[in-house]
């Protein structure tokens, strides 16, 4: 005999999930609820907020990482619940780690002997990497100074206003005066000649950038690096230079090897990349290291036991998850030199195929250089009507996720629109974003401008609008555009 019985209403595990009292009110945003709900609930929840979210391979503001291979992936799941920092208790961890290390020591042409190993860290980006560098170039000029009797109260640190936001934080955090060197129009990147006049004897470093955010372009190390030997030599100070490569350190190794800006000049004593950039590798990973070890300061580097075992660690935070490194080394190891030219090299030639179409359209001005990072900035030739902005904001009805955003001082005035080539960025999308690209400039011609944009027309013409006259003008236009559509319309058999 078959024995049943009935469900009770409080049997909430043979509901369904979209049928249940826990879809049907809303749920605490601000603090923890009273009582628990089943995780299918809890999941399904969750996943229809995350829906309204933008598609990541679409979103072409980022550098980083969006896919991977399934394999990768896996292992990545594997080791989720492994902490980074327990060396002891997961020594192959930090083994692969130190892997990693060593061979993106050896890219970047660090002056090794076989069999040494190369000074570094892995961090969870480039902006911690660029605080830890940071630090030991502060430390190093403090000790002189102290060494010498001099005042070490002032440090500063010299770099284009064209940086990434984490150098404004690590001044403002570590107390370190940034002197910017402002941008101009038509150059959108640090001027080696101006960097080098603003060195004092309180500089700590010069940081350069290879793959500005703004535009991709690759700063001039080499010629950064002649100039400050130079000066140290006329001063007799000893001002080095750190190379943030978060975005191109891993492109010009491959693209651009005959490129001086690495190791191989004599004044780049560290080098952050983000392993999560174009090492490509899911968000969360970067990398530091230095020309030697003498270039990091030992009082910098901190010794714990309290795991198992003597561990040095030189990191901002402590804990953090192992995957991420388990995945660079899995990408150092399945690509290899070959598989990561043949991925940046695809990369440029779909940011090729991106700008040739936009420069087709005849309506942008294209911003950014063909060589450096893969990617393409680029403002519009005529903005009086509509401008970057209402671009990447209709455009976005597509599914595409592009920046609008203006330069920095001196240079504000000018506003580019920016799209971003990885990995997973093919031929086939690029060619897509330009018709969609040209879809939405029609359908911008169609509509009235801004009324700021027209005010600010006005006013530039020496004619100021009341506020009757642009609202009249506004009216116009719409009018014009509705009539318009109608006529469209009875066209249409």
């Amino acid at each position: 005999m078959v024995l049943s019985k009935t469900a009770s209403e409080t049997d909430a595990s043979i509901h369904s999930t979209f049928a249940s009292r826990y879809v049907r009110i809303s749920l605490p945003r601000f603090e923890m609820p009273e009582n628990s709900i089943p995780k299918e609930a809890a999941y399904q929840i969750i996943n229809d907020e995350l829906m309204l979210d933008g598609n990541p391979r679409l979103n072409l503001a980022s550098f980083v990482t969006t896919w991977m291979e399934p394999e990768c992936d896996k292992l990545m799941m594997e080791s989720i619940n492994k902490n980074y920092v327990d060396m002891d208790e997961y020594p192959v961890t930090t083994e692969l780690q130190n892997r990693c290390v060593n061979m993106i020591a050896r890219l970047f042409n660090a002056p090794l002997d076989d069999g040494e190993a190369a000074v570094g860290v892995g961090t969870v980006g480039s902006s911690e990497a660029i605080m830890l560098a940071g630090l030991a170039f502060k430390r190093q000029w403090q000790n002189k100074r102290k060494a010498q009797g001099l005042p070490y109260d002032k440090p500063n640190i010299v770099t284009g206003a064209n940086v990434q936001v984490c150098w404004e934080k690590f001044a403002r955090y570590f107390e370190v005066e940034l002197k910017e060197v402002k941008l101009r129009e038509g150059y959108y990147v640090m001027d080696p000649e101006k960097a080098v006049e603003m060195v004092d004897e309180n500089t700590i470093c010069v940081a350069a950038i290879l793959g500005s955010t703004l535009t991709g372009e690759f700063e001039d190390v080499k010629l950064l690096n002649d100039l400050l030997v130079e000066k140290n030599k006329l001063t007799g100070w000893n001002t080095g230079i750190h190379v943030d490569a978060a975005s191109g350190g891993f492109i010009a190794p491959f693209l651009y090897p005959e490129l001086e800006w690495d190791f191989r000049l004599p004044l780049v004593k560290s080098i952050n990349v983000s392993g999560h950039k174009y090492g490509l590798v899911y968000a969360g990973i970067g990398w530091v290291v230095w020309r030697t070890k003498s270039d990091l300061p030992e009082e910098l580097i901190f010794h714990i036991n309290y795991l198992g075992a003597d561990q040095p660690t030189f990191t901002l935070n402590f804990s953090k998850g192992s995957s991420q490194v388990i995945a660079q080394y899995y990408q150092l190891i399945r690509l290899g030199f070959e598989g990561y030219r043949n991925v940046m090299d695809n990369c440029r030639e779909n940011m090729m195929v991106l700008r040739e179409g936009l420069e087709k359209t005849g309506r942008f001005n294209i911003v950014s250089k063909e060589n450096g990072v893969p990617l393409v900035a680029f403002s519009l030739k005529d903005n009086s009507r509509h401008d970057e902005f209402e671009v990447a904001e209709t455009l976005r009805r597509f599914g595409w996720i592009v920046p609008a955003y203006t330069m920095p001082a001196d240079a504000e005035h000018v506003t580019v629109l920016r799209v971003v080539i990885r990995e997973d960025f093919s031929r086939t999308l690029a060619e897509r974003l330009v018709a969609d690209f040209e879809k939405v400039l029609r359908e911008l011609d169609t509509l009235p401008a801004k009324v700021h944009a027209k005010m600010a027309n006005g006013k530039a013409k020496g004619v100021k609008k009341t506020e009757e006259e642009t609202t009249r003008e506004v009216t116009a236009y719409w009018k014009k555009f509705v009539e318009t559509k109608k006529t469209n319309k009875n066209k249409i058999c």
